[in-house]
Parts: C-alpha cells; sequence; structure tokens
C-alpha cells in the first residue's frame, strides 16, 4: 500500500466548496492586491490568536524580512537563531546585512536551548551602555526561537533572557498556528509570545494557502504600521515613499482561501493529535521505541489541549537513510527536515563554522525522518508505515 506524505484532496468537499466559493468572490469584486479580503483575514487571525496586530503578506519569509526591515536590522546588527530551520530564517537576517549568531538546539524537541541560547549571551560583551555585542563588535537586535514540528520553545526561560539585556524576541512561528503555551500566567497561542511572529501559509502548513502567503504579527500597535508600510514599498499614501520597503503585499485570492480554512483548523489540528496518538500507539505494538524515538511533548502534562499541533510528525531513528530508502521503496512517503544544519551550508560558509560546531543541530540532521501525520490519513495507512519502519530495522 503507497502511502503519500501529504494530500490535499482529502480535506473534503465542505473544504472545496468553501474555497471554490471563496475564490469566485473576490474574481466577482476583482480586489485582488490586499483589500476587504486582507484586511478581514487580519482581523479574524486577530481574533484567532486572541490579540496582537495581524499583517497579511506575500509568504512566510516575506514577513519575517519585513519584520527586521521595520526593526531598522542591518549592517552593525545581529541576531540570534539556531541553525536547525528552515534557510529563510537566516537567509532573511543575511538578508538585510546583519550577522547570523546560531545557538544549538536541545535534542528532545529540536527546539532553542535556553541554557545554550545562556552560553551564547555570556560570551558576547556588553558595551559602555551594556548593549551587547558580538566578537565583530555587531549589537543584537533580536533573539529568533524557532517553533518546530507543532509546539513552542520554552518561551518563558527565552523571553527571561532577552528581557534581561533588552533583546526583542521574534519567533518564528511558521509551523504552530493554533499551539498553545502554557505560560505562568495561562495559556498563549504561539505568535503572541514575543514582541513579534510571523506565520508561514504555504500549502502544505496546518492552515495553508493556494500558493504563497504569510502573516506577521506585532503586539506593537506602531510596530505593526510600519510593517505595514514596509510590506507595499514603504507607501502610506500612494506614490510617497516614507522608507524603503518591498513589494510584499498579499494577494485578496490567497486571503480568502484562507479565511475559508481557517474554521476548519482546529478540527484538523485534533485529527492531527489524534493520528499521532495512533503512531504511538503503533510503535509500541510494534516493540521499536528502543530503536525509535518518537516526537517530544514537552507540554503534555500541561493540560492543554493544543500543547502541539503536530505539523510534522519527526521520529528519531538510526541509519535514518537506509530507514527512508526502504519506505521509499514501498512507496510510502517520508522526509528529511532539515538534512544540512544552516551553519554547514555553503551559502554561509563565510561565518567560519565547521563540524562539530553545533552538535545537537547536526545529529538532528543525520537522525530526523518526517512521517504522514496530515488530516485525512487513514488508520491503515498509519499501520502501514509502522510495519514499514520495522521491516527496515529488522
Amino acid at each position: 500500500m503507497s502511502v503519500p506524505l501529504f494530500d490535499l484532496s482529502r480535506l473534503g468537499p465542505r473544504v472545496e466548496t468553501s474555497i471554490q466559493e471563496a475564490t469566485l468572490r473576490v474574481l466577482g469584486h476583482r480586489n485582488f492586491i490586499l483589500g476587504p479580503e486582507v484586511s478581514a483575514l487580519e482581523k479574524e487571525i486577530e481574533s484567532f490568536l486572541g490579540g496582537g496586530h495581524a499583517i497579511g503578506v506575500s509568504s512566510g519569509t516575506d514577513a519575517l524580512l519585513a519584520l527586521l526591515m521595520a526593526l531598522g536590522v542591518g549592517p552593525g546588527d545581529a541576531v540570534i537563531t539556531t541553525p536547525y530551520t528552515f534557510f529563510a530564517t537566516a537567509s532573511c537576517i543575511h538578508r538585510v546585512g546583519a550577522e547570523i549568531v546560531f545557538c544549538d538546539i536541545e535534542p528532545s524537541a529540536f527546539l532553542m536551548n535556553p541554557d545554550n541560547l545562556r552560553k551564547v549571551v555570556e560570551v558576547l560583551k556588553g558595551d559602555e551602555k551594556g548593549v551587547l555585542r558580538t566578537s565583530k563588535g555587531n549589537r543584537v537586535r533580536a533573539i529568533m526561537p524557532i517553533h518546530l514540528f507543532g509546539t513552542c520553545c520554552d518561551m518563558e526561560s527565552i523571553n527571561e533572557i532577552a528581557s534581561f539585556h533588552g533583546i526583542p524576541v521574534i519567533e518564528d512561528a511558521a509551523q504552530v498556528l493554533g499551539a498553545d503555551f502554557p505560560g505562568k500566567l495561562g495559556k498563549k497561542k504561539a505568535g503572541l509570545l514575543g514582541e513579534m511572529s510571523y506565520f508561514s501559509f504555504y500549502p502544505s502548513k496546518n492552515l495553508g494557502a493556494a500558493g504563497d502567503a504569510g502573516m506577521a504579527v506585532c503586539r506593537d500597535a506602531e510596530l505593526a504600521e510600519k510593517v505595514r508600510c514596509v510590506r507595499n514599498h514603504g507607501m502610506e499614501e500612494r506614490y510617497y515613499h516614507k522608507i524603503v520597503g518591498g513589494n510584499f503585499r498579499i494577494d485578496g485570492i490567497q486571503a480568502a482561501v484562507l479565511r475559508a480554512k481557517l474554521p476548519f483548523l482546529d478540527g484538523w489540528n485534533a485529527t492531527r493529535r489524534a493520528n499521532a496518538a495512533a503512531y504511538k500507539e503503533a510503535f509500541i505494538s510494534a516493540g521499536l521505541l528502543d530503536r525509535v524515538t518518537l516526537p517530544s511533548e514537552p507540554f503534555a502534562s500541561s493540560g492543554l489541549r493544543d500543547h502541539h499541533i503536530f505539523h510534522q510528525y519527526v521520529i528519531r531513528v538510526p541509519k535514518r537513510d537506509a530507514v527512508m530508502a526502504c519506505l521509499a521503496e514501498k512507496k510510502i512517503g517520508c522526509a528529511i527536515y532539515y538534512p544540512v544544519p544552516l551553519h554547514l551550508q555553503q551559502c554561509f560558509a563565510y561565518l567560519g563554522h565547521k563540524t562539530g560546531d553545533f552538535p545537537e543541530s547536526e545529529r538532528a540532521s543525520k537522525e530526523s525522518l518526517a512521517l504522514p501525520i496530515f488530516p485525512g490519513l487513514r488508520a491503515e495507512e498509519i499501520q502501514e508505515v509502522v510495519d514499514g519502519i520495522r521491516a527496515a530495522l529488522s
């Protein structure tokens, strides 16, 4: 039995009808760039999150780029993030001319390790005003933790470190729309845990568009207005440019599609959690827990329903590439997120890093394997995946 890694066709006829109606609505009113669909989507995302100021943009990558530009991050600045993430995280820092400073992940959930962050910060030197600077003299302007695969970083520890040094936190929330974080003052949605955040609506995300789309979210209204200006060539009044921005505008059809799908998101996230539970039961029954490390759920004991929304179901497995090859022979979908950590990418060789500098990120890149988890995945397909892994490891 073949099993796809992801299959959008299984979202169901209700979703398809809603998407078609939304698309036809835009074709009827012809507000193709920004416009009422985008404004409505922004308000609906703010309501879903329970706060913040949302700004629709052309992709998750452009959301981050717009945030960095709105903050004025550029040459002479630095941003701290992790090397185990999608390329866009570091590429946007590079594109604005800032220095990329890496902090290694913790091994269980692949997330920024607060202890490692403290060590990174301790190495940096404060100038006469107490501003943290790298060995190159660049000022640390932001810390960017990456919420990966559907669950959040330890944001209270990260925020505590950042606050002590007066550094804002930008959440990479591209994979966690709908996830909750159990803070000391009660639960908060991912995306409202730092000063600003960004989401991706790439089609395979839990909430996906019909192409590229993204969203920046700011707690501060003034910063949000600056991001709105940046996304549209730095214009407030047409043809009058206060700042140099970019063409980061989201189009009306993508916003309408996302509005049509948003009411289904909680149900899809619940299905993903159910699929994850079925995987766990199947791996236990197969006697594979001595060879397969299942996804960590760091906030499982919090009592929160949405502590993990399983954007990806990522296991650790020995001889990962051999296991992947066996699954491919059986036409079972799987993927590697991410095969080369960012500090070892050729384009970032100028940073001077080498193998061994960030060992947990490197180990994760060699052992991690993502399995099908999408809504519509069938029980027999989950069993087929587990049987395939058992055969590969036997």
